[in-house]
């Protein structure tokens, strides 16, 4: 008998193997099969929503409603603000909470407990709640239909997740390598940026994704806050494809599309470091 395993083990093993792969193929069709419906709409001429074919690609596929989009909208002036706010956004979030989850992890100081208490909060009430107080806050700054109160309420829904995260990534990394480099000659700051960034280059990335996301995709206070078409960012420039009485389903389909390309590129590139950055961030907090 020796190594040899049971027939009634390798049946158990085959059948839990066909059981879990059916389970994954099935939910990757229930995640995919919406896609292609977007994709197919985006192909059909005109503004057809519905069709008896199940075809991806419809027989009369055409490319017309994506050249419209791109030459007869504002479609690539929506793009370039939406990329402009998610880049300051993501810019401004790394900074900030690369050195605040850093202090809270490294320093003792009154106020501390309470302080990230406070940061921990403020993830349980939903920015629709907050936007009330902040269009009053914008309003007395004067920052109403601007790029830059758009990005400060972007900025301040980010930074709580985003610090907390980066907090708990720096308390795994060990003490004794900053004081190593104190010991040769450097300051705080120069063991905080030669050493100790490049380590938390995991949890920079998900701050960075997170922050991007959090600009990119955001509709309500983007809605609140801009009024000037000329400033109107992707998701509420494919509203504008809507109408009480019709709605543009190729063009809104077509963009639809090529708005999620970045966050997928993204998600592609940064896939190596997503999971460790999750994990090791949230060991310690």
């Amino acid at each position: 008998m020796g190594g040899k395993k049971q027939p009634g083990y390798l049946v158990r093993r085959l059948v839990g193997m066909v059981v879990t792969y059916a389970f994954l193929i099935l939910f990757a069709a229930i995640s995919v099969y919406p896609v292609s419906r977007i994709v197919t709409i985006s192909l059909r001429p005109g503004d057809r929503l519905l069709s008896t074919s199940l075809r991806i690609i419809p027989e009369d596929a055409t490319l017309e409603n994506y050249r419209v989009l791109l030459t007869e909208t504002p479609f690539l002036r929506w793009m370039f603000n939406s990329t402009f706010v998610a880049l300051v956004v993501t810019l401004t979030g790394v900074a900030f909470a690369s050195t605040a989850g850093y202090a809270l992890s490294r320093y003792k100081f009154r106020g501390r407990d309470g302080l990230m208490r406070g940061l921990l909060v403020t993830q349980m009430f939903p920015a629709t709640m907050l936007l009330l107080p902040l269009y009053i806050m914008l309003i007395y700054l004067g920052l109403i239909n601007s790029f830059l109160g758009l990005i400060i309420i972007y900025t301040a829904t980010a930074l709580p997740f985003c610090i907390w995260q980066m907090k708990g990534y720096y308390d795994t990394i060990p003490i004794d390598l900053e004081e190593a480099a104190k010991i040769d000659g450097c300051t705080s700051w120069q063991a905080f940026y030669k050493i100790v960034f490049p380590l938390a280059l995991p949890a920079l990335v998900i701050t960075a994704l997170f922050s991007f996301m959090t600009a990119w995709n955001e509709y309500v206070v983007a809605n609140v806050v801009l009024q000037d078409q000329e400033l109107f960012t992707l998701p509420l420039g494919l509203r504008m494809f809507q109408s009480s009485m019709t709605t543009q389903w190729g063009l809104y389909a077509a963009g639809s599309l090529i708005v999620s390309v970045p966050v997928v590129v993204l998600f592609i590139a940064l896939s190596r470091y997503l999971i460790s950055g999750l994990t090791l961030g949230s060991v310690k907090g």
